[in-house]
């Protein structure tokens, strides 16, 4: 027999169980669409996301930006790493077991393939503040809500950069007119960027 201590916890993390089976219902669908994007479509989007990152205030006034390494046909970001290559220090992050750290970006040739299988670099953790987090995600809707990779790396490393911005980046699909399905774990971003608009 349960206690009444144990039923109120059940019913506080049912909430969280079903919309974690909705992000993923839903994570699984974009995920597909994406990764059938050819490299020109790619090349093109991305291409037009970084024209309208540079223009924002928040960007050119930044001194530390992180971003993130494209996989699986992800918007990418990696031209800013040669554009401004001396003018900013970028991170990039490296993942463990159940969290995150980021590292200086020193060229190509400090890239290494980490345990997610994606290109990490070699240089020291990074512990100072971040001017501005440049955040991928699989699916984001008009309230610049966020729907990532599924592993929560992100939004337990943004709990603990309160102070930076955040802005979203991806394909004009990803971005949904309604709300996705979010819970208090799911960090709102400060802007969504995608090749045809902005949000925030």
């Amino acid at each position: 027999m349960l206690f009444e201590s144990q039923i109120h916890d059940i019913k506080m993390w049912l909430p969280w169980y079903r919309i974690r089976r909705e992000q993923s219902a839903l994570r699984a669908i974009v995920d597909q669409r994406r990764r059938m994007l050819t490299a020109e479509e790619v090349a093109a989007d991305s291409e037009r996301i970084i024209a309208q990152i540079e223009q924002m205030s928040v960007f050119r006034e930044a001194r530390t930006v992180l971003l993130y390494y494209p996989i699986h046909n992800e918007v990418d970001l990696r031209p800013l790493l040669v554009k401004y290559a001396g003018q900013k220090t970028f991170l990039l992050p490296v993942t463990h077991r159940y969290s995150m750290e980021v590292r200086p970006y020193d060229g190509e040739e400090m890239m290494r393939k980490g345990r997610l299988g994606v290109p990490e670099p070699q240089t020291e953790t990074y512990k100072g503040s971040i001017d501005l987090i440049l955040v991928p995600g699989v699916v984001f809707d008009n309230h610049r809500h966020r729907i990532g990779r599924g592993g929560g790396y992100y939004d337990k490393f943004l709990a603990k950069h309160p102070a930076s911005k955040k802005i979203g980046v991806c394909y004009a699909f990803q971005l949904k007119k309604h709300d996705i399905p979010h819970s208090f774990r799911d960090h709102k971003m400060d802007r969504v960027v995608t090749p045809l608009q902005t949000i925030g």
